[in-house]
């Protein structure tokens, strides 16, 4: 996608990218506000307060739910139904070059959910996860789009920056209503519900709010060549077949699905440990609504620095070394939270301080890295199933850490769980060439990789 960035005046391309970073401002306060710090401790809350029966489960469908676990089998059946959805949404938006609209229709969805959340009582568990989940499906729709944007406005040398860019912006908004929310932990600390449910309606009317400034500074953005190609039919069939020709093509890109799969394996331990983060400090390490509220503050300012300098990093190393060395340091940090002692707030600050050095910078490069590995045109297929292998099959990690946690009532045992997604895939990541990736789909690589910029034969 260089040939488009290069034909953007420079004052567009900023406006442009600004608008990106604009959006990643809007809507971290979904990741930050909702899914780490208050859904997933306040749908525990009211799914204890409505369980009943001998048993004191929920019953979902006829099926037994320990009220601790409803939470991470919501979000592994939100992922699932992503899987089955993720793809259509990646190829509608290669085809109609729409991007754009996608990433605020589906934003402005996932904002109208969140603040609705105001209304989910101390029982009302079904409403709760009615709102998540629609908040989820949507927030991720838009990512998948947003992510996809990234080759639009950034060469291949600069791509690592604005990728890091990109998430320190959204570190930082969702870091903002954090500190908003923290503030007013003080004047409710006697009403935790009332608390928690402002929060999370707060988190959709600054998403609302937000994606103003995007909604205007995206104007113009360019559409690729592949997306101006008139075809037959609706979008919705079109997309279904072109879904089915991605497929088809993609076994010519083993590499790129070989950093797929890795992805899929290391993203899952990284997004289970961030949306449990706050359950494991409540429930096992007995930590007080301040503490957890300012220990995820912190890393949201943290993870900005962090995203930044690992992105600095990349730049003199390369981006598959960076994240190389960060899932060594994911891996030691999930052993250290297993050793944690209840009530030790020093311990749980320390921890947390270490996640948020390498949360950003893990997320950012990996972006950066596979958008320089998939074919032109073909970007919103591909960042689907870069989904698939985030939020989509995030379905895995949580799924795991429900069953250890139903099982042994432990969460030190359902954290540490968490430890063979980081052991297997940094095995697999080790295993990918990224600089025959790169060619392979007939792109150029960066400078830090060494050797001849030559891009190779377009595979049949």
């Amino acid at each position: 996608m260089a040939e488009v960035t290069a034909e953007l005046d420079p004052q567009v391309r900023r406006r442009l990218r600004f608008g990106w970073y604009g959006y990643g401002w809007a809507s971290h306060t979904f990741e930050a506000t909702v899914v780490t710090v208050f859904m997933g401790r306040y749908l525990t809350a009211v799914a204890k307060n409505a369980a009943g029966g001998a048993d004191n489960r929920l019953h979902v469908l006829g099926i037994p739910v320990a009220p601790g676990s409803l939470f991470p089998y919501l979000v592994s059946a939100s992922a699932i139904l992503l899987v089955l959805t993720m793809p259509i949404i990646g190829a509608i938006a290669d085809r109609t070059g729409r991007k754009r609209e996608m990433v605020l229709g589906f934003g402005y969805v996932g904002a109208i959910a969140c603040t609705l959340m105001y209304f989910i009582t101390s029982t009302a568990w079904q409403l709760g996860s009615i709102l998540f989940a629609v908040a989820f499906l949507a927030y991720t729709y838009a990512k998948i789009v947003y992510n996809s944007i990234l080759p639009d406005l950034a060469d291949p040398d600069e791509r690592d920056r604005v990728s890091s860019e990109g998430w320190a912006a959204g570190y930082i908004g969702g870091g903002l209503l954090l500190a908003l929310n923290f503030v007013g932990s003080f004047f409710l600390a006697d009403d935790p519900g009332l608390l928690a449910r402002l929060s999370l309606s707060s988190a959709g009317i600054w998403w609302a709010i937000f994606m103003l400034y995007p909604l205007r500074a995206l104007r113009g953005l360019p559409r690729s060549a592949h997306s101006r190609v008139p075809r037959d039919g609706s979008v919705l069939t079109a997309g279904f077949r072109e879904l089915g020709g991605t497929l088809r093509s993609m076994k010519a890109y083993p590499l790129t699905l070989l950093f797929l799969l890795a992805y899929l394996v290391y993203y899952d331990g990284i997004s289970t440990t961030t949306t449990m983060a706050a359950v494991y400090g409540q429930e096992y390490l007995k930590m007080g609504e301040t503490t957890l509220l300012s220990a995820i503050l912190i890393v949201q300012f943290i993870a900005f620095a962090g995203a930044l300098w690992l992105g600095k990093l990349a730049e003199r190393f390369n981006a598959k070394r960076v994240v190389v060395a960060s899932l060594l340091v994911w891996s030691v940090l999930v052993v250290l939270a297993y050793y944690l002692e209840p009530g030790q707030v020093w311990q749980f600050y320390a921890l947390c301080f270490a996640v948020a050095i390498v949360l950003g910078g893990s997320q950012a490069l990996s972006r950066s890295l596979f958008s320089s590995m998939i074919p032109k045109g073909k970007e919103g297929e591909y960042f689907s199933f870069y989904e698939i292998s985030s939020s989509g099959t995030s379905a895995l990690g949580p799924l795991l850490f429900g069953l250890a946690l139903q099982q042994t009532n432990s969460y030190r045992i359902a954290i540490l769980s968490l430890l063979v997604f980081f052991v297997l895939g940094l095995a697999i990541l080790l295993a990918v060439n990224v600089r025959q990736a790169i060619l392979r789909a007939g792109n150029t690589p960066p400078a830090n990789l060494g050797g001849p910029a030559v891009v190779a034969p377009e595979p049949v």
